[in-house]
């Protein structure tokens, strides 16, 4: 079922489509009169020619010659207004790609969202995110880190590209991945093309949290080569990809803690009935 986010994406979209119609239609109109008045000017060149062999009076050769210099005035005007449109259309274009990109992933982080919620496995659901952050965020290296409320520390239970041992816990509100679980906001470096590897200072931190409770972090060191930077779409892709990955672990722990109690009482309720 489609949410009011997605219809107000195809809203948009259905109205950026009528105004690239009516800039067409408008396009083609300034070029219509452009040509009738190019071939206008060239009659009154041909009129201006004829007349020179003829005797005439200096009085109607300027009249002739200032009409001309007019039109050409307004030819000019009108090749104006058309390039102003037709950049308006390239803008229009562009818009339109970035539109059809972002609805393309939004509807691929639907799909990969139900997958999430469709397994209360934790390994199962930490594999479904890591799947999420490659194919639709574009990241390489990164991990999954989760807060360990005992030891007040976060911890990595899922890399990417790395090994777990070469992550390193981090104490909550120590450092930039600290800092973020404790704040809440996200993380990002002003320039990803000039960032350097760096397991305490990230190039991106998402808090993973439900409602304003953090439970964990997403830490990206590295993009895939063909992603050279983030676009708007993308910070939209994060927030949504915290909120769903954070509320799919939550529950997926306390689906995994339960099922070991309820195994620990079994065995011990067997113990008694022996």
């Amino acid at each position: 079922m489609a949410t009011e986010d997605d219809k107000g994406l195809h809203s948009k979209a259905e109205e950026f489509l009528q105004v690239f119609k009516k800039g067409a239609e408008f396009t083609g109109e300034l070029m219509r009169e452009n040509e009738r008045l190019r071939y206008r000017v060239l009659q009154l060149e041909e009129s201006s020619r004829a007349t020179e062999g003829r005797t005439e009076s200096s009085d109607e050769s300027r009249k002739l010659t200032a009409r001309i210099k007019e039109l050409e005035q307004e030819k000019e005007e009108i090749l104006g207004r058309i390039r102003e449109v037709e950049e308006e259309n390239e803008d229009f274009a562009t818009r339109y790609v970035e539109i059809e990109q972002e609805n393309n992933n939004l509807a691929n982080l639907y799909i990969a969202s139900y997958q999430l919620h469709s397994t209360l496995d934790f390994k199962e659901v930490l594999q479904i995110i890591t799947e999420i952050v490659i194919n639709l965020i574009g990241a390489e290296e990164f991990a999954i880190m989760l807060l360990d409320e005992k030891t007040n520390e976060l911890q990595a239970v899922a890399t990417e590209g790395l090994e777990r041992e070469d992550v390193p816990s981090v104490k909550f509100g120590t450092g930039v991945i600290g800092e973020v679980a404790k704040s809440g906001e996200s993380y990002f470096v002003e320039d990803v093309s000039s960032y350097v590897s760096d397991m305490a200072s990230p190039m991106v931190c998402i808090p993973l949290k439900i409602k304003e409770h953090v439970i964990g972090a997403l830490v990206i060191y590295k993009l895939l080569q063909q992603k050279s930077k983030f676009a708007q779409v993308d910070y939209e892709l994060f927030t949504l990809l915290a909120g769903h990955a954070a509320t799919a672990i939550f529950s997926s722990r306390l689906y995994s803690d339960s099922e070991r109690k309820l195994s620990t009482i079994q065995g011990f309720l067997d113990l008694l009935t022996r």
